[in-house]
């Protein structure tokens, strides 16, 4: 029983050290470099490339290990925009050229990884030589995505929309659909 509570206390110690110190030091850093952060943010070790082109809205939880590259010279940002109370999951991957826009009160599962952008497939050519295409992604409102889903360029990802883990999302997603697989497909939608 005393182990219990115990292991409670260290608990609740360690969040109220993240949230009280370690969280504001890490968004202080951060600003200082351009991102930009609303109130009430809670934000993990990440690691952005241009901080400039991020920016986070207000009441957000971002954990660990997510990367911020925005894959470009330097240009005006931001291009990576998280709207309002949003949760992503540890280990995600922003890889932007273009840009990308959450919308409000969506949840981000671990591990998805998000790229706007590919490079030609030209024989004789090398890889970085040949221009791929490029398109914005759009994340509606109260979107969830489950562990693991990768969003390919120019994808919109429609209002309430679910998408099942471990789905690669090729092409639009109408607002409140459900869908998942390889390439990821309707399944139902929300009721």
């Amino acid at each position: 029983m005393l182990s219990k509570l115990w292991q409670k206390a260290f608990f609740r110690l360690r969040q109220a050290a993240h949230d009280r110190v370690r969280s504001p030091l890490r968004k202080a850093y951060w600003r200082m470099q351009g991102a930009a952060f609303g109130r009430r943010v809670s934000l993990a070790p990440v690691a952005m490339t241009w901080p400039h082109q991020v920016s986070v809205g207000d009441d957000c939880i971002l954990e660990r290990g997510i990367v911020f590259k925005f894959d470009s010279y330097w240009l005006p940002g931001p291009r990576i925009v998280v709207g309002g109370r949003v949760f992503i999951g540890s280990g995600c991957e922003f890889n932007i050229r273009r840009g990308i826009t959450i919308g409000e009160d969506s949840a981000i599962g671990s591990n998805c990884k998000f790229i706007d952008h590919d490079h030609g497939t030209a024989l004789g050519k090398p890889r970085d030589a040949e221009p791929g295409g490029e398109g914005e992604i759009v994340i509606g409102k109260d979107v969830w995505l489950g562990a693991g889903v990768v969003v390919l360029k120019g994808v919109s990802i429609g209002a309430g929309a679910v998408i099942g883990a471990g789905a690669v999302v090729t092409r639009p997603v109408p607002e409140y659909e459900i869908w998942a697989g390889v390439p990821a497909r309707k399944l139902g939608a929300r009721r």
